[in-house]
């Protein structure tokens, strides 16, 4: 059981969700992703709460909820593998195949 909280400020962090979601059950686990070359907060983040009765009063109450200066955005995390297949036809990144110079030769 997870939730997604999006629209954080990015002073925020584990102990200040871990505080907001302790109102409404268990907090059984807090993650806040980071960028990583500045290492701040990327502006959202992941709750897990004890029950799925715990985790739907947080969302209701939560969502669209204004908190230190935004309005969050709180529903249940979608799976990984749920997100779409981003690349799977060897796209994505622009892969440079390394095959046909088309005409670059110099010589």
């Amino acid at each position: 059981m997870s939730i997604y909280v999006g629209n954080l400020s990015y002073d925020v962090t584990q102990e200040d969700l871990s505080g907001i979601f302790a109102e409404y059950g268990t907090v059984k686990r807090v993650q806040v992703p980071t960028d990583r070359e500045t290492g701040r907060p990327r502006g959202f983040a992941f709750v897990e709460m004890g029950t799925e009765a715990e985790e739907a009063a947080a969302i209701e109450a939560l969502d669209g909820a204004e908190w230190m200066g935004r309005d969050l955005k709180v529903n249940k995390a979608k799976p990984k593998e749920d997100r779409g297949d981003r690349g799977s036809f060897g796209g994505g990144r622009g892969g440079y195949s390394g095959g046909g110079g088309g005409g670059r030769n110099r010589y």
